[in-house]
Order: C-alpha cells, then structure tokens, then sequence
C-alpha cells in the first residue's frame, strides 16, 4: 500500500487516518527530536493533531504545537526545528485530511525520506521511549507573528489597494487580511470564518469563485485574493472581475522578479516559454520543484 502521494498524505477521514497518525507519530518522534505541528480548518484536524501528538510525546519527541496556520507557514517555521508537520488535504473536500512532512530548509520530504517513513509505518516499527523520556506538547504561538514579519521585511512600501479576499474558510483565514492590512491595504473580507466545513469548494477554480468576482464589482475593488483549504495556493481576480490563472500570474510574478529561468511542473501550460523564459520541467509535486 502507497501512503504518500505528490503531496504527502491525503485520505478519508477516518479511523484509518487517526491509527496512521499515531504510528507516524511513532516513527517520526524516533528520527526528529524536536518538531513543529500545524494543522488548517478541517473539523478532523484536532483528532489527527491529537493522534500524532501521542505518537510523538511517545517515542520522546518534542512537538511544538503552532495551532491554526497555512501551509507555508508551517514551512517557514520549521528553520527553528529537526522537522515540520502540516495536518490537511489541501484543496481536497471537507471529509477530507493528510499530513504533510517539511525539512528544517522548509522544503517537503523527499521520495527516499517518505519511503523510509512508509516502510517503518507499515512494519509496525512502533518503539517507544522509556517512560521517564515521555514528553509534553509545547504551545507555539509565534508562528504566524514570524512569518508575517519576514514578509514585511520584503516589502518596505505601504500599498493602498482595496482588496477582497476569499479564503474559503481555510487556513489563510489566521493570516492573509492581518498581513494584507500591515500592508496598508483595505480588506473586505468574504468566506474568512474558519469553522471547518468550507463555504464554497476548497479548490481556487474559476468556476468556484463567482463569489468573489461578484464582491469585486461591487466594492469597485482593484484586485480579488482566493486562497485555497491551507492557503498554499493563491488566484487573481482582477479589477474587472477576469479569472488570472496560476499560469499567467506565473508569468507576471517572474517579469517582476527579472528572473529568466523559472521550475515549474509538467502540467504547466507552455505560456512561460512563450513568454521568452527559460524553463525547466519536473514532475508533479513541489518537493521536486524545490529540489531545483
């Protein structure tokens, strides 16, 4: 049986995915000694977060529990530890959940780490520390602080923009309109509760966002944000209420950049090509994007 995918691990909801949590927990706790655990909306995030966390505290492993917060968040924080775990299915339905597993250079698992992990989990490898090495969970509450402030740091001007924003009521929801705002931009803020059970499908497709296209003519906004369920993907809808797809705003962000080459996936259109770039295809997954 395959546990990963291109994107770490992604199932049902279920009593399959709370067992398999604590088993990860189990090996995961043997190899990193310190590790940082976030988790997005989902309604079945506490029970896999808590699962893990048995795990973990288990086999001696100190878990920093960051809370609520975006996948690239999680990613960002994990420079401070031995490894990163993100609890979510991404743009996945709501029944959904999955873990995901990031380097202390917030880069994900490679394929040769995931299938050791995997080989461990299915072996029912579970060893735990002896009692007096049992661990307790540690509050993390500065994830969020951190990474907006490195992205303040980047970003020196102020920004008037009227903006809407759609998180779908995922993980950007505890990010995005706070950061926004520093920023000097006006927010209206749309689907931003996260109450677990999203408002509209957790994918940022055009067809999903009529929404948010709607709110942008009608408070005569510049731009409309969407973010999907952990906020690691964001789209465009501009001020006349066009769908900017991840290809052309591809495109736009590298012209800015001045950057010539560019790594992206195989299911990219050929648009960065024809827009005079340098290219480099992989497969599909961002561990091998950020293997470049």
């Amino acid at each position: 049986m395959q546990l990963f995918g291109t994107s770490g691990i992604r199932l049902k909801a279920d009593a399959f995915l709370v067992q398999l949590a604590l088993k990860l927990g189990f090996v995961l706790g043997r190899k990193h000694l310190r590790v940082v655990l976030g988790h997005d909306t989902r309604t079945s995030s506490p029970a896999v977060k808590h699962a893990l966390l048995a795990g973990l505290n288990a086999s001696g492993s100190v878990c920093f529990d960051a809370g609520l917060i975006p996948t690239p968040t999680l990613a960002f924080a994990s420079r401070h530890f031995e490894a990163g775990i993100m609890i979510t299915a991404s743009h996945n339905p709501p029944d959904y959940n999955g873990i995901k597993l990031f380097n202390p250079d917030g880069s994900p698992f490679t394929d040769e780490q995931k299938n050791q992990i995997e080989s461990a989990v299915l072996k029912d490898e579970l060893v735990a520390a002896p009692w007096p090495e049992f661990t307790h969970p540690v509050v993390y509450l500065d994830a969020v602080e951190h990474h907006m402030q490195h992205i303040l740091s980047d970003f020196t001007s102020r920004y008037p923009k009227k903006l809407v924003l759609d998180c779908g009521g995922g993980a950007g929801s505890a990010v995005t309109g706070g950061l926004l705002r520093l920023m000097g931009a006006e927010v209206i803020e749309i689907n931003c509760e996260p109450e677990g059970v999203f408002p509209r499908p957790p994918e940022p497709l055009e067809q999903n966002l009529d929404e948010l296209k709607a709110r942008v003519a009608e408070f005569g906004a510049d731009m409309g944000l969407a973010h999907d369920g952990d906020a690691d993907r964001l789209m465009i809808i501009d001020n006349l209420g066009r769908f900017v797809s991840g290809d052309k705003l591809l495109v736009i962000l590298a012209r800015s950049l001045g950057a010539r080459n560019v790594v992206t996936t195989v299911d990219a259109s050929r648009g960065l090509e024809e827009a005079g770039f340098n290219v480099r295809y992989t497969p599909v997954g961002d561990n091998y994007i950020s293997a470049y």
